[in-house]
């Protein structure tokens, strides 16, 4: 890498004036508007760096001491001094009217039943289409642009600008074609000239199973049309999973709480629970407890990702009753009477327990 120094061909004991005297002679010689060759481009380059190396007082300490003086990012001050000097980088050719159309984003509320397997729905979009009239040509039925008089289809004036560096010249949009070097003499009524018009559209999208509250789902191209019948943007949807009443979710497993009358948990009994896709019958053994927590595997939701389905896992509550006449208490006594149990008191501390808790109720 050359010395900064030895680019301006100044001393390291040059003063700011003498660096800056030294930067714009060499620019005049070797700026692209008056040097348009390859290697005067290149060497034009590497004298801008240098001078925005040691104009700043930092970084020409910086570069003293050994430092890389910028060149780790580097022409990075090119820019910013071109655009002081030059008026920013020229525009090469006129701009196509043709755009890609903005993105948009839907907000879609499924039930906790849908998302096991995936649903269906036809969304109304209300979203720019292709003008029917002109097709996106922006131009009334039987006529078409022409090239700009001012510009002569450039889409671009040239124009001299006096600066440090003497007289450059500078190219902007053209005003009356606004860049694109062409007008409209005759503009669509339909879509006012600009290709497309607002309208509604059916959008038919398959929500795949396993989708949760706050996922995005993209749909490439289905956004809205760019101006001049430009490529269509994306559209997203946003998913919000309704609660249900029954049912909770934790990943891809379902929770529910199944309440067991007394005497079915003493006994036994096998029962039917009317899950989201479809009945599963439950067998609960003799003397089953409360927070007992059943696994039905392969009856939760559909995985998003891979194969397979989670499990629905069933949270037993004993409901012991409140209400018994003197026919019930009297037999309650005698079951009481007739076993050896010990008094109410206090029993080992189960961590399981608190755990099986913790994962019925989460939602």
């Amino acid at each position: 890498m050359a010395d900064h120094y030895e680019v301006l061909g100044v001393s390291r004991e040059a003063t700011t004036d003498e660096i800056k005297k030294a930067y714009r002679r060499l620019a005049r010689e070797l700026h692209p508007d008056v040097n348009p060759g390859a290697e005067a481009s290149e060497r034009f380059k590497e004298v801008t760096h240098a001078y925005d190396v040691l104009s700043d007082a930092k970084q020409r300490q910086q570069y003293d001491l050994g430092g890389s003086g910028g060149m780790g990012g580097g022409f990075g001050g090119f820019g910013d001094i071109f655009d002081t000097f030059f008026g920013g980088q020229q525009q090469r050719g006129p701009k196509s009217r043709r755009e890609r159309g903005q993105d948009a984003l839907l907000r879609v509320e499924v039930d906790l039943a849908e998302v096991i397997f995936g649903t269906h729905r036809d969304l109304e979009v209300d979203t720019a289409v292709l003008c029917g009239t002109c097709q996106g040509s922006c131009c009334q039925p039987g006529t078409s642009p022409v090239t700009c008089d001012i510009c002569r289809g450039t889409g671009s004036i040239q124009r001299a600008v006096r600066s440090l560096l003497g007289n450059v010249m500078t190219s902007t949009p053209c005003g009356t074609c606004r860049g694109y070097g062409t007008v409209i003499p005759h503009p669509c009524v339909t879509c006012q000239g600009q290709g497309r018009v607002r309208d509604r559209r059916t959008v038919p999208v398959d929500i795949p199973a396993g989708v949760d509250t706050g996922l995005r789902l993209q749909m490439p191209g289905s956004g809205e049309i760019g101006p001049a019948g430009g490529p269509h943007g994306d559209l997203y949807l946003e998913i919000k999973v309704r609660s249900d009443e029954r049912f909770s979710r934790n990943g891809d497993d379902l929770l529910c709480t199944l309440d067991v009358p007394m005497t079915d948990a003493i006994l036994g009994v096998t029962t039917t629970i009317h899950a989201l896709d479809g009945d599963v019958d439950v067998e609960l053994k003799p003397g089953v407890q409360s927070n007992e927590v059943l696994t039905v595997k392969g009856r939760g939701v559909t995985k998003l990702r891979g194969n397979g389905r989670g499990d629905l896992r069933i949270g037993v509550q004993v409901v012991t009753p409140t209400r018994l006449d003197h026919r019930e208490k009297e037999l309650i006594k005698a079951f009481a009477a007739g076993r050896d149990q010990k008094s109410t008191q206090l029993g080992s501390f189960q961590q399981g327990l608190f755990a099986k808790l913790r994962d019925r109720f989460l939602s």
